[in-house]
């Protein structure tokens, strides 16, 4: 693997020539695009947990998230509707939609889509959701087992025909696109659908490749194998001003945060995790890893959800503060620096995922801010299969967020902090008024200050190096979840047209 100083160099010089590197396709007219993703989907079934947040390219939902992140009809002829006492949902659907078997859309297809998704692992999605039946021709009705305000934003799960409703079902969607091929470990293949209701996609041929290392999909974006990819933001800088390609950022709603697990002694400590997030120097990881392109984080909420962002819940950095925290919490400093409490030295493990170098010079940030008040902290670079049976008890690097709803990523971060936390992600969901469930979200933040679960870090923005040759391109806020077959750039790619 080459080092990322010896990336810099050799990109470096390779943008010392305006040569705009070669079409991967040998020169094409623009109906075929070849993108690089870093992870490989796990599976191509919705029920699974693919295109969990939407904009699947191969299913569609019932409603989808445009680019503002406001909810428009999609298989739904209009946006769901509430009953009076909030308990349910009654949608009705378009009649002129085909999946791309051939099969017509109808309601039996929704029917079967949700009743099988309250048995399989997108089940804790839907935790509400008691039941859905069709109650007309073209209309079904979903019932919840209590209210929540989000819960449209939930039907982006993409519809499978009845028949391919379940675990083993065959990746037949309604979408712009269908499965061609799936190289599983190097490419996945989609055609354009012919019939699609909302217009054929003048991209006609889509082929995404996997390349988890960051350097590597650099190095082959240089060399000219992608029409796109996305990159850590440091290495993204070196593709600006070349020869048709462009670096695009979008702002994101996708924190990095240092997940302390509650059953380990010293992450579970109140102490060390309020110290720790006066100890991140959060401002000099942005300047230094992302090159400015980020926002500091210090709750899961970002300030893209304008209405519920409180700008006042935040830690100061100050090591100071850490270490008198540290040293009220019992923790004192041993012979070599690490303080140590009840015969427990202050002292984990981080792990992140092997090839995201954003994360590993995060998580080596992180462990240098916790040195210099006396926590320390091992880092383990590992694979995911690794890292999951380890995740509660060692810490870990990770990503979540979203930027349409606060219910859809905070709900489950409940008994991970305080009771007052937990009250507020309650009424939050509950609450159909926008202004009450502002407050409580706010409320929220207000608690995870007080009492953290975690270090929130940052809000990344998403680097994508794009090669200059369609018309369509919308930036949107991302949530964690893009890429080539999601969120991201393409987002909208069955509109893009060839220059």
């Amino acid at each position: 693997m080459r080092s990322p100083l010896l990336l810099v160099v050799l990109l470096a010089v390779a943008g010392c020539t305006e040569t705009a590197p070669p079409r991967p396709d040998g020169g094409s007219n623009g109906t075929s695009i070849v993108l690089a993703d870093r992870d490989e989907p796990a599976t191509l079934n919705p029920l699974l947990g693919y295109g969990a947040q939407g904009v699947s390219k191969i299913y569609d939902g019932l409603v989808e998230h445009r680019q503002d992140g406001s909810l428009t009809p999609q298989l739904a002829a209009d946006l769901p509707q509430p009953s009076a006492d909030g308990l349910s949902w009654t949608v009705e659907l378009r009649g002129d939609v085909k999946f791309t078997d051939g099969s017509t859309f109808g309601a039996e297809d929704v029917v079967a889509t949700y009743t099988a998704a309250l048995r399989n692992p997108v089940k804790d999605r839907f935790s509400t959701l008691a039941g859905v039946e069709q109650t007309g021709p073209s209309t079904v009705r979903f019932t919840l087992t209590q209210t929540q305000a989000a819960f449209p934003h939930l039907l982006v799960l993409g519809v499978l025909p009845s028949e391919q409703a379940n675990p083993d079902g065959k990746p037949v969607g309604t979408g712009p696109y269908r499965v061609t091929e799936w190289k599983k470990g190097d490419r996945l293949l989609l055609e354009s659908n012919e019939g699609y209701f909302d217009g054929v996609p003048k991209i006609k041929k889509v082929t995404v490749v996997f390349v988890t290392d960051d350097n590597q999909r650099a190095r082959r974006m240089q060399d000219g194998e992608f029409d796109g990819t996305v990159l850590p933001p440091k290495i993204a800088t070196q593709f600006a001003g070349k020869s048709g390609l462009q670096v695009n950022h979008h702002r994101s709603a996708d924190y990095r945060a240092v997940r302390l697990p509650a059953a380990n002694p010293v992450t579970g400590n109140a102490s060390v995790r309020l110290a720790l997030n006066f100890a991140a120097n959060r401002q000099a990881m942005i300047d230094s890893l992302l090159e400015g392109k980020g926002t500091i984080a210090y709750t899961p909420v970002p300030d893209a959800l304008a209405e519920e962002f409180d700008p006042t819940a935040r830690f100061r950095f100050d090591k100071a503060e850490a270490a008198r925290l540290l040293d009220v919490g019992g923790w004192v400093p041993g012979a070599d620096g690490i303080r140590v409490r009840e015969g427990v030295a202050a002292r984990f493990t981080l792990m992140y995922p092997l090839g995201d170098d954003l994360r590993a010079d995060l998580a080596t940030a992180f462990a240098a801010d916790a040195k210099a008040v006396g926590v320390d902290v091992q880092l383990a670079g590992l694979s995911w299969e690794a890292i999951r049976p380890r995740m509660t008890q060692d810490a870990l690097l990770y990503g979540e967020g979203s930027p349409f709803d606060p219910d859809l990523m905070l709900y489950d971060l409940r008994g991970q902090g305080s009771p007052a936390a937990d009250a507020a992600l309650e009424n939050g969901r509950r609450l159909i008024d926008p202004a009450q469930r502002a407050v409580a979200y706010k409320l929220f933040q207000q608690a995870f200050v007080a009492a953290p679960s975690m270090a929130v870090l940052v809000f990344p923005e998403h680097a994508y190096v794009m090669r200059d040759s369609w018309n369509g391109y919308q930036p949107v806020v991302d949530p964690n979840s893009y890429g080539a077959l999601t969120w991201g750039p393409w987002w909208n790619l069955e509109k893009w047209e060839p220059k």
